[in-house]
């Protein structure tokens, strides 16, 4: 399985990069990183460096991501969405891994 990006989430990527004017060769990159009140930050970054023994590489809606081999292990079957109401908007990850998540949804233990 591979982590998933909704239309939603990826029609704000692909504007944010029209926004920066990134090039094609930049990918969104998703990770984990150690820290936050539960033990994990989920990562987020634009990335033009993939490396095919380290990195796995998906297609959705248009928008290539990419997900080190570590982090896969953290977020295999993982949605990426994008929620906007009057109060937040930002990006929802619905991590079937997670044991436990913090009230904000930024970092979670596995």
């Amino acid at each position: 399985m591979a982590v998933l990006l909704s239309e939603n989430a990826a029609n704000q990527v692909k504007k944010f990069r029209e926004e920066n004017q990134f090039g094609d060769e930049m990918f969104l990159r998703i990770g984990v990183a150690g820290g936050g009140c539960s033990g994990f930050n989920y990562t987020l970054s634009f990335d033009d460096k993939f490396d095919e023994a380290a990195d796995s590489r998906y297609e959705h809606h248009g928008v290539a991501v990419v997900v080190d081999k570590k982090s896969s292990l953290y977020l295999d079957g993982t949605t990426v969405d994008w929620y906007h109401s009057l109060e937040k908007q930002g990006f929802t990850f619905d991590n079937p891994n997670a044991v436990k998540s913090c009230g904000c949804g930024s970092s979670f233990s596995a």
